[in-house]
């Protein structure tokens, strides 16, 4: 089940309270088959990022499809909006350290900029899937996501009107599960970013 989330819905249940998308996909299934599995959502988005999400109805497919995104055999593409003008290169690695950390998870980001201005409009292909990691590797560049009040600039985000208003879209999503679903491998699904 591909859901396109909306932005302010949390996956799962947190301290924001509400109802959670995860409850929102439970009741779509189950309208149309009141037994059925409830899914299970077989990658995060954090709550304030909007786009594809999937979630399996199936033990088998929910196996699956998490092996597929913790082996990173997903090709995940991200549309963001950034403060400033980005450089043409297409990867980017950086370390990013709040404090000396023994045995820290390398993070890769690969990004091309397709529109360049006071605000870029980037795509990015996430290669590792740390949490947070655009919002924090975009912010490390220099170029903190329009609406990052966590990692980005918040006097530039209230001069454009979008503090609280993430500009972080997972717009495509390419399926690849080495021939354990072959009618999903091969297969791109993709969205219109909002913003």
């Amino acid at each position: 089940l591909l859901v396109n989330k909306r932005a302010g819905i949390s996956v799962e249940a947190d301290e924001r309270g509400g109802v959670t998308l995860t409850e929102l996909a439970a009741r779509h299934v189950r309208q149309q088959a009141p037994d059925a599995r409830a899914p299970k959502a077989c990658h995060r988005l954090d709550n304030q990022t909007c786009g594809l999400l999937m979630f399996a109805k199936t033990e088998k497919a929910e196996g699956i499809l998490e092996r597929a995104f913790r082996d990173r055999t997903m090709d995940k593409r991200y549309i963001c909006l950034v403060r400033g003008m980005m450089k043409p290169p297409k990867a980017a690695h950086v370390t990013i350290h709040d404090s000396a950390v023994p045995g820290a998870r390398p993070i890769v980001t690969a990004y091309e900029t397709l529109e360049q201005g006071a605000v870029s409009r980037v795509e990015i292909h996430l290669i590792t899937g740390r949490t947070h990691q655009i919002r924090a590797h975009m912010a490390a560049l220099g170029h903190p996501l329009l609406g990052d009040d966590v990692y980005g600039d918040r006097a530039f985000n209230r001069q454009m009107k979008m503090q609280g208003k993430l500009c972080l879209c997972a717009a495509q999503l390419t399926l690849d599960t080495g021939g354990a679903l072959p009618q999903l491998d091969g297969r791109t699904f993709r969205v219109k970013c909002p913003f």
